[in-house]
């Protein structure tokens, strides 16, 4: 059984593009972004690669999956297993996630699982990103993001699960919900997370116009909890994550849950419409236009 099949028997899944950007030392708005894309991978090549130390009970999770850990369903259904493995493993008690790819995080979810695809196909991709969600924002182990490059769109949903976020603090990374400026809506969840996260004035702003804050801004809105020296950014995370593990599971684990229930029911009661209103939008023909110019433009830039 193919790993996309294993987690189709048990759970949905969902997703929103992204870019990968540089950011400037002030928050920046791209004028002309630009959509990752992925080559495919073999399947017999992991996309993610997970370190255990049972002794501590924390598992260290890096996303590898070249150039930019867009995310692919391919990549979404790998990510969800290997959460649920741990989560299913009682001794783990912490879990840290982070990037083996140079500069960045993860620049967001693969143009290519949304172009040219049949509603099938979208309805099942978009069903892996609410999983990859609500895994990592339900789940009872503390998680912490080491976000040790850019991490625009999906990559900061990614971040924003997490318990606490550490980020490395080079102005040229950045970090935010950018998807207006690609001319779609990040839907209720991604946007009642980064309420959870920052307010209701800073989100309703960064939202309406795609900002991409740079890790200093990231830091002052509390996008981010620690900027530390690139170098160190998983060192802090695994002394940070002592902190965390040192309050008993079940205090821990019973006031995550009163704090983030309700908005998790919200994405659960209405997980079909969710998909259904994504497909409408995606395979629309203008949308599927805009790709193809995305997609056109990426081309010659590369040549």
């Amino acid at each position: 059984m193919s790993l996309r099949a294993a987690l189709r028997n048990k759970h949905a899944v969902t997703g929103l593009f992204s870019q990968l950007s540089s950011c400037s030392s002030h928050v920046r708005v791209r004028g002309s972004p630009v959509l990752v894309t992925q080559q495919r991978k073999s399947s017999t090549t992991p996309r993610i690669k997970v370190e255990f130390n049972q002794s501590t009970g924390v598992a260290i999770m890096h996303m590898q999956s070249p150039p930019v850990n867009s995310l692919s369903l391919d990549f979404l259904t790998e990510f969800c297993i290997s959460v649920e493995k741990l989560e299913m493993d009682k001794s783990c008690r912490g879990l840290i996630i982070t990037s083996s790819q140079p500069k960045v995080f993860s620049a967001g979810l693969d143009i290519m699982e949304m172009y040219g695809k049949s509603p099938e196909r979208c309805g099942e991709f978009w069903r892996a990103v609410q999983e990859m969600w609500l895994k990592l924002y339900g789940s009872n182990m503390a998680i912490i993001a080491a976000v040790n490059g850019s991490s625009p769109a999906g990559g900061c949903l990614i971040a924003m699960t997490a318990d606490y976020r550490i980020m490395a603090d080079n102005p040229r990374y950045s970090i935010g919900l950018n998807e207006t400026q690609l001319g779609i809506v990040a839907p209720f969840w991604f946007k009642d997370t980064m309420v959870n996260t920052v307010g209701h004035r800073c989100s309703e702003m960064a939202l309406q116009i795609g900002l991409l804050y740079n890790p200093s801004e990231a830091l002052r809105i509390g996008l981010v909890d620690q900027l530390v020296p690139e170098d160190q950014v998983l060192s802090t995370a695994t002394q940070t994550m002592t902190k965390w593990l040192a309050i008993p599971d079940h205090a821990r684990q019973l006031t995550k849950t009163m704090m983030r229930k309700p908005t998790i029911d919200k994405l659960t009661s209405s997980r079909e419409t969710d998909i259904r209103h994504f497909v409408s939008f995606i395979t629309k023909d203008s949308i599927q236009k805009s790709l193809a110019m995305y997609l056109e433009m990426l081309k010659k830039r590369k040549g």
